[in-house]
Protein backbone atom coordinates (compact mmCIF):
# COMPACT_ATOMS: atom_id res chain seq x y z
CA UNK A 1 0.00 0.00 0.00
CA UNK A 2 1.65 3.44 -0.35
CA UNK A 3 1.89 5.83 2.35
CA UNK A 4 1.51 9.32 0.57
CA UNK A 5 -1.64 10.72 -1.60
CA UNK A 6 -1.90 13.38 -3.67
CA UNK A 7 -5.34 14.30 -3.95
CA UNK A 8 -4.92 16.92 -6.91
CA UNK A 9 -1.68 15.79 -8.71
CA UNK A 10 -2.86 17.76 -11.99
CA UNK A 11 0.29 17.63 -14.39
CA UNK A 12 2.77 16.12 -11.58
CA UNK A 13 4.78 19.56 -12.10
CA UNK A 14 6.78 19.38 -8.94
CA UNK A 15 7.62 15.88 -8.92
CA UNK A 16 10.84 14.59 -9.69
CA UNK A 17 9.23 11.28 -10.41
CA UNK A 18 6.01 11.99 -12.28
CA UNK A 19 5.33 7.83 -11.59
CA UNK A 20 7.04 7.90 -8.17
CA UNK A 21 6.07 4.21 -6.74
CA UNK A 22 5.54 6.04 -2.97
CA UNK A 23 3.18 8.32 -4.40
CA UNK A 24 -0.89 7.40 -5.20
CA UNK A 25 -1.93 10.31 -7.42
CA UNK A 26 -5.40 11.43 -8.07
CA UNK A 27 -7.15 14.38 -9.56
CA UNK A 28 -11.00 14.19 -10.81
CA UNK A 29 -9.72 14.76 -14.47
CA UNK A 30 -7.38 12.80 -16.50
CA UNK A 31 -6.69 14.33 -19.70
CA UNK A 32 -4.09 14.58 -22.79
CA UNK A 33 -3.94 18.02 -24.20
CA UNK A 34 -1.48 20.23 -26.12
CA UNK A 35 -0.88 23.60 -24.78
CA UNK A 36 -1.38 26.93 -26.19
CA UNK A 37 2.69 26.90 -26.43
CA UNK A 38 2.72 23.89 -28.29
CA UNK A 39 3.86 21.78 -25.45
CA UNK A 40 1.76 18.25 -24.55
CA UNK A 41 0.27 18.08 -21.29
CA UNK A 42 -1.16 15.35 -19.01
CA UNK A 43 -3.16 14.70 -16.30
CA UNK A 44 -2.62 10.78 -15.71
CA UNK A 45 -3.71 10.23 -12.03
CA UNK A 46 -3.48 6.31 -10.83
CA UNK A 47 -7.07 7.21 -8.99
CA UNK A 48 -9.66 9.46 -10.71
CA UNK A 49 -11.70 11.04 -7.57
CA UNK A 50 -12.81 14.10 -6.19
CA UNK A 51 -10.73 15.50 -3.21
CA UNK A 52 -14.20 16.41 -1.66
CA UNK A 53 -14.98 12.84 -1.40
CA UNK A 54 -12.12 10.52 -1.33
CA UNK A 55 -12.33 6.58 -1.37
CA UNK A 56 -10.06 5.70 1.22
CA UNK A 57 -10.46 4.77 4.53
CA UNK A 58 -9.50 6.82 7.78
CA UNK A 59 -5.86 7.18 8.95
CA UNK A 60 -4.92 5.35 5.66
CA UNK A 61 -1.72 7.86 4.63
CA UNK A 62 1.19 8.98 6.30
CA UNK A 63 1.53 12.06 4.36
CA UNK A 64 -1.31 13.77 2.20
CA UNK A 65 -0.16 16.21 -0.23
CA UNK A 66 -2.84 18.80 -1.27
CA UNK A 67 -2.14 21.19 -4.29
CA UNK A 68 -5.80 22.01 -5.20
CA UNK A 69 -6.76 24.58 -7.97
CA UNK A 70 -6.41 27.90 -7.19
CA UNK A 71 -7.57 29.91 -9.91
CA UNK A 72 -10.87 32.15 -10.38
CA UNK A 73 -10.37 33.83 -13.63
CA UNK A 74 -9.26 33.75 -17.39
CA UNK A 75 -11.14 32.98 -20.78
CA UNK A 76 -10.98 30.48 -22.79
CA UNK A 77 -13.93 28.27 -22.80
CA UNK A 78 -13.40 26.62 -26.72
CA UNK A 79 -10.23 24.49 -25.96
CA UNK A 80 -12.11 22.82 -23.07
CA UNK A 81 -15.04 21.95 -25.11
CA UNK A 82 -12.94 20.72 -27.89
CA UNK A 83 -11.26 18.36 -25.04
CA UNK A 84 -14.29 17.82 -23.33
CA UNK A 85 -16.82 17.92 -25.63
CA UNK A 86 -19.28 19.70 -23.54
CA UNK A 87 -19.21 23.06 -21.53
CA UNK A 88 -20.48 22.79 -17.67
CA UNK A 89 -21.89 25.72 -16.25
CA UNK A 90 -20.85 25.20 -12.95
CA UNK A 91 -17.82 23.66 -13.20
CA UNK A 92 -16.39 24.58 -16.55
CA UNK A 93 -12.36 25.85 -16.83
CA UNK A 94 -12.34 28.46 -18.95
CA UNK A 95 -8.92 29.11 -19.93
CA UNK A 96 -5.65 27.87 -20.66
CA UNK A 97 -4.22 28.03 -16.87
CA UNK A 98 -7.33 26.99 -15.73
CA UNK A 99 -7.48 23.53 -18.07
CA UNK A 100 -3.43 23.16 -17.00
CA UNK A 101 -4.21 23.79 -12.99
CA UNK A 102 -7.61 23.78 -12.82
CA UNK A 103 -10.15 26.25 -11.43
CA UNK A 104 -12.45 27.15 -8.72
CA UNK A 105 -15.78 28.32 -8.67
CA UNK A 106 -18.10 30.71 -6.37
CA UNK A 107 -18.56 27.48 -4.39
CA UNK A 108 -14.92 27.32 -3.60
CA UNK A 109 -14.78 28.11 0.24
CA UNK A 110 -16.93 25.18 0.74
CA UNK A 111 -14.81 23.05 -2.23
CA UNK A 112 -11.63 24.25 0.29
CA UNK A 113 -13.13 23.06 3.53
CA UNK A 114 -14.32 19.64 2.40
CA UNK A 115 -11.00 18.97 0.85
CA UNK A 116 -8.92 19.81 4.04
CA UNK A 117 -11.46 17.81 5.88
CA UNK A 118 -10.79 14.50 3.00
CA UNK A 119 -6.91 15.37 3.61
CA UNK A 120 -7.06 15.13 7.44
CA UNK A 121 -9.63 12.43 7.61
CA UNK A 122 -7.56 9.83 5.59
CA UNK A 123 -4.13 11.14 7.30
CA UNK A 124 -2.74 8.91 9.96
CA UNK A 125 -2.54 10.27 13.50
CA UNK A 126 1.09 12.69 13.71
CA UNK A 127 0.89 12.31 9.85
CA UNK A 128 2.12 15.33 7.33
CA UNK A 129 -0.39 17.26 4.83
CA UNK A 130 1.48 19.10 2.60
CA UNK A 131 -0.59 22.33 1.20
CA UNK A 132 0.93 24.19 -1.53
CA UNK A 133 -1.44 27.58 -2.54
CA UNK A 134 -0.66 29.88 -5.17
CA UNK A 135 -2.07 33.60 -3.91
CA UNK A 136 -3.23 34.99 -7.48
CA UNK A 137 -6.84 35.42 -7.10
CA UNK A 138 -7.31 34.44 -3.45
CA UNK A 139 -4.88 35.37 -0.31
CA UNK A 140 -3.61 32.37 1.63
CA UNK A 141 -5.14 33.95 4.67
CA UNK A 142 -8.70 33.51 3.51
CA UNK A 143 -7.81 29.84 2.49
CA UNK A 144 -6.79 28.70 5.47
CA UNK A 145 -10.11 29.94 6.81
CA UNK A 146 -11.23 26.69 5.36
CA UNK A 147 -9.91 24.38 8.37
CA UNK A 148 -9.53 24.57 11.37
CA UNK A 149 -5.96 23.21 11.59
CA UNK A 150 -3.02 24.97 11.62
CA UNK A 151 0.32 25.08 10.05
CA UNK A 152 3.72 23.98 11.55
CA UNK A 153 5.58 26.13 8.78
CA UNK A 154 5.92 27.42 5.49
CA UNK A 155 7.52 28.80 2.96
CA UNK A 156 6.78 31.74 0.10
CA UNK A 157 8.09 30.98 -3.01
CA UNK A 158 7.96 31.85 -6.95
CA UNK A 159 8.59 35.24 -8.51
CA UNK A 160 6.39 37.33 -6.81
CA UNK A 161 6.69 35.44 -3.69
CA UNK A 162 2.92 34.22 -4.06
CA UNK A 163 3.23 30.78 -4.27
CA UNK A 164 3.17 29.54 -0.38
CA UNK A 165 4.44 25.60 1.03
CA UNK A 166 2.47 24.80 4.01
CA UNK A 167 3.15 22.30 6.52
CA UNK A 168 0.82 20.48 8.99
CA UNK A 169 0.81 17.75 11.11
CA UNK A 170 -2.24 16.10 12.21
CA UNK A 171 -3.03 15.83 16.45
Amino acid sequence: MKKILDVACGGKMFYFDKNDSRVLFCDIRSLTTTLCDGRKFEINPDIVADFTKLPFLNNSFKMVVFDPPHLTRYTGKSKYKEIYGSLSEIHTPTGWQQIKYGALYTDWREMLTKGFAECFRVLESKGILIFKWNETDIRVSEVLKCTKEKPVFGHKSGKRSNTHWLCFMKE
